[in-house]
């Protein structure tokens, strides 16, 4: 299958988040860390605030055994898409708290409708058009047999969503197809992913209010967490927010819209309260789309609980959130691989942790784009 040119994937630069120091030189361990900010009910971002150790063992959304991650960015103009596959397949969720959301095949995640299983979570650039990507993605999994048998016939089920990213094609038409959702299918793997300007992050970009307004770069992100009784909780994230991306931790501002000589930024926490008459961008052309995933065996129900739930980490980080002109859309998967007791509440609470660290982790590791500064490059 013809496919466009392929830019790297690779991020040399997520190491240099993190400290070169873990959380026991510090005199806690992560399960203890863990526990004491979630007693103490404070958003839990370690990648924000405590180092990640190297381990040989995947971090991010791949933490979960049987998930594999591939991104596709094309060369031409950035965009691309980004294809999480399930093995046989996953109990999946989704919840769409956006006003301007961009999908396919969403309402078989209903609870009330029969399909129990997922085999692909596609997220991609290029609006409306990207959608195509599934279908890269559905062939992929038909030549290896993977889906639900229909009499003699295996058909995959294909979910996604899409976010807006036409502004840098100028006056060309290059979006994400069928062949990008093939390529990316291709190259999953379950390592842990690249992170920052590839895939359905490669387009993207935060601080979208004003006019004319002035954006920062967005990218994609992701991050985990293992409790010590096993039990793993995993985002994957591609941030195109309308919003300021803000630390939970913090209060600061890590990328958003920016003043007029690009200098500082505008904090949209202040301009909508001294500017009643901004203009908001047209519905549709922003948006975050991920997928939380958890190792612990959930009903349909309950993992559409927890997307729900994750969706609060989306709102900790980005300001404003579910707007109009977003289309903030959370998929879940639950593996059901770790045979301990579920527990809802705390996977959905540890779900929205996760998609915090992810959203931030996006922007921080973004490259930037002429004239459209990352959070790595903008000098505070």
């Amino acid at each position: 299958m013809r496919t466009n040119r392929r830019r790297s994937g690779t991020n040399n630069r997520a190491a240099s988040l993190a400290p070169s120091w873990g959380l026991g030189e510090i005199g806690l361990n992560r399960r203890s860390a863990v526990i004491g900010v979630l007693l103490a009910g404070t958003p839990f971002v370690h990648g924000a605030c405590l180092a990640q150790q190297p381990s040989p063992a995947p971090w991010g959304i791949t933490a979960v055994e049987g998930l594999r991650l591939g991104h596709h960015t094309l060369e031409e103009r950035p965009t691309g898409c980004t294809v999480v596959l399930a093995g046989e397949g996953m109990v999946g969720g989704v919840d769409v708290r956006g006003g301007a959301p961009g999908s396919h095949e969403t309402a078989l995640l209903d609870p009330v409708n029969s399909n129990q299983g997922v085999h692909a979570v596609v997220l991609s650039g290029g609006s409306s058009f990207g959608l195509s990507t599934t279908a890269g993605v559905m062939q992929y999994l038909d030549e290896r047999d993977i889906g639900v048998r229909v009499g003699s016939k295996t058909v995959p089920i294909v979910v996604g969503a899409i976010l807006y990213d036409l502004g840098l094609e100028e006056d060309r038409r290059i979006r994400p197809d069928a062949a990008c959702g093939y390529a990316a299918a291709e190259a999953a793997s379950a390592g842990t992913p690249a992170e920052g300007s590839v895939g359905a992050g490669a387009g993207a970009t935060v601080g979208k209010l004003g006019d004319p307004y002035r954006p920062m770069k967005g990218g994609f992100g992701t991050a985990s967490i293992t409790l010590g009784n096993g039990l793993t909780v995993a985002a994957a994230v591609a941030v195109n927010a309308v919003g300021d991306i803000v630390d939970p931790m913090t209060g600061e501002i890590v990328a958003g819209a920016l003043s007029e000589d690009g200098a500082s930024l505008l904090d949209m926490r202040r301009v909508l309260r001294e500017d009643s008459d901004l203009e908001p961008p047209p519905a549709g052309t922003n948006t975050t789309i991920g997928l939380v995933a958890t190792n612990a065996s959930l009903t349909k129900a309950q993992i559409n609980k927890v997307a729900q739930m994750a969706q609060d980490g989306l709102a900790r980080t980005t300001y404003p959130a579910h707007t109009p002109s977003d289309g903030d859309t959370v998929f879940s998967l639950s593996s059901g691989a770790w045979d301990g007791e579920a527990n809802v509440l705390l996977v959905g609470a540890l779900a929205a942790d996760v998609m915090a660290e992810a959203i931030l982790r996006a922007v921080r590791l973004a490259e930037g784009l002429p004239g459209i500064p990352s959070a790595s490059e903008f000098k505070r």
